[in-house]
């Protein structure tokens, strides 16, 4: 239950309460410098926070560990929260009480945050009315707290950059993460073929297994890739219009390789930390164009609303069971042992989502 705090005014000789809603107090991942997220968070107590008339209280269900997170903490992100902080960025959870002046939300909807926005990694959020998206309470809450990010920057990415019709095909690598994942499903789903590009290393024919169950029509190990002429492999598959880097590096060599006459990469993260090489052939006689994507700017250009129908199609998509990722759940109390997976210490790991 919420708490009242009561204040009392005397004037003229007679004494007036007032009832001030407050949220309960909230346990959070906090931060205060910027460093290696594993030794700078820390987990403490916050106070109760007033809840204002527009103002929402959720108790907090699940929110996922994402790179961009870690970015955050660590002060290399373009764009984070003044320090001190609580971590996390994308979340879900159930409304506990709401502001006098707020409808549309009652204690006990599902919500998720949305636009996505700092301080997920807490027990109780207070934000106003506007921050928060009431979504169908059929859909399971770690997929409602991962679906903003990821899946919905896949879905952006199949649809924006090239007019993509069935029986085209993408090429992409980092086939094996979340927004590669949902990439080969949403293609699948519109009849386009994908090109999967992943790393060598141990587990790569499980790795394979498991995107051709996604519905992907070819999967590579950036071993395999090695050819003097990649496009020899293709077999009945066409060149593709559209390759995804979230690499950099040889693998987005290798996706510029695959690539048809006019083709186009969208680079969208680079986790190899190294830069793109482009030949000067690829642009004067393939004509290739490279362009990058940035989710949060998307959102915050005007496409609040977009991005909310976005994501209930996509939920809808997950209700039917036509779209679905890895993902490892994990109770609040053992933050810091999900935070190792999501930062490698253990090789390769599910999306780590945070159950509070």
């Amino acid at each position: 239950m919420a708490c009242a705090r009561f204040i009392s005014l005397k004037t003229s000789g007679m004494v007036r309460a007032f009832s001030t809603l407050m949220s309960p107090p909230s346990k959070a991942v906090f931060y205060d410098n910027h460093g290696p997220p594993d030794t700078v968070t820390k987990i403490i107590e916050l106070p109760p926070v007033e809840i204002k008339a527009n103002d929402v209280c959720v108790k907090m269900l699940a929110s996922p560990i994402n790179p961009s997170d870690i970015n955050r903490i660590e002060g290399v992100y373009p764009v984070r929260p003044p320090l001190p902080a609580v971590g996390g960025y994308e979340g879900v959870g159930e409304v506990h009480s709401v502001g006098e002046a707020v409808q549309g939300l009652s204690p006990g909807d599902l919500v998720m945050a949305s636009p996505p926005s700092p301080g997920a990694w807490q027990t109780h959020v207070v934000r106003d009315k506007s921050f928060w998206h009431k979504f169908d309470r059929r859909t399971p809450v770690e997929y409602a707290a991962t679906v903003t990010i990821n899946p919905l920057t896949a879905l952006r990415m199949v649809e924006d950059f090239v007019d993509l019709k069935s029986g085209d095909a993408i090429v992409q690598n980092g086939a094996t993460s979340m927004v590669g994942q949902c990439v080969i499903q949403l293609a699948k789903l519109r009849g386009i073929h994908t090109i999967n590009i992943i790393r060598d290393r141990s587990g790569s024919d499980e790795a394979k297994e498991k995107l051709t169950k996604l519905g992907a029509d070819q999967v590579y190990t950036e071993s395999q890739l090695n050819v003097k002429n990649v496009k020899s492999l293709l077999d009945n598959v066409p060149e593709p219009a559209l390759g995804l880097n979230c690499v950099g590096g040889n693998a987005a060599s290798l996706v510029l390789k695959f690539l048809r006459q006019g083709g186009t990469m969208v680079t969208y993260g680079g986790m190899s930390k190294k830069p793109i090489t482009v030949s000067t052939s690829s642009f004067i006689f393939k004509e290739l164009s490279l362009k990058g994507f940035w989710l949060q700017k998307w959102i915050s250009s005007g496409n609040t609303e977009a991005s909310r129908e976005m994501v209930d199609y996509l939920l809808g998509l997950i209700r039917e069971g036509k779209l679905k990722y890895d993902i490892e759940l994990t109770p609040f109390s053992e933050f810091h042992a999900a935070l190792d997976k999501a930062l490698g210490k253990h090789g390769s790991q599910p999306k780590q989502v945070i159950k509070f």
